[in-house]
């Protein structure tokens, strides 16, 4: 039986071996084994049998938005419910934190179309922006759709805090 729990730092191996494959291939973006030990309080695990099949992680902004980033789910063990039973506990987590929305950038859209994410536009989502996209060698070029789930944050002028004198970047549809 699948369930899923809070990752733990002897996970990160387990989860830098899920996500890798498919930041190879350029569907998720790379997380270095320093970055997931920095961040491993984020994710939570699927396992199967005490194995780990599926990985997510939920980055907050505030009460106001939180990522749900990195989910994947080994290939051997896709098609079992692993991802909806990930995101369903990272969405649990989000309304235990008080969150209002949950956003997300993805390849995948109709799979979290199906969970209740709703397609929006990046420039609704300047915290997403700000934090990784001016980091992202795929800035001028993405291809991953934004979707949420909530109301997302009111912006002035396309800007979340109106104290922030960066212009907010224009991404390509």
């Amino acid at each position: 039986m699948i369930r899923t729990r809070t990752a733990v730092l002897p996970d990160v191996e387990h989860i830098h071996a899920i996500i890798q494959p498919y930041a190879d291939a350029g569907t998720l973006l790379p997380r270095p084994v320093a970055e997931l030990c920095e961040n491993v309080r984020d994710f939570m695990v699927a396992e199967d049998d005490g194995r780990v099949i599926g990985c997510g992680a939920l980055h907050l902004y505030g009460t106001h938005l939180a990522e749900i980033r990195s989910i994947a789910v080994a290939p051997a063990a896709k098609g079992r419910g692993a991802g909806r039973l990930l995101v369903d506990a990272l969405m649990g987590e989000a309304k235990r934190q008080s969150v209002s929305c949950v956003c997300l950038f993805t390849r995948t859209p109709e799979f979290f179309a199906h969970l209740g994410f709703e397609v929006a536009r990046r420039q609704e989502l300047p915290d997403k922006i700000y934090k990784d996209c001016v980091c992202c060698p795929h800035l001028s070029s993405c291809d991953e759709v934004a979707m949420v789930k909530g109301q997302i944050p009111a912006n002035t002028n396309g800007l979340r805090d109106p104290r922030i004198a960066i212009p907010l970047v224009q991404l390509k549809p």
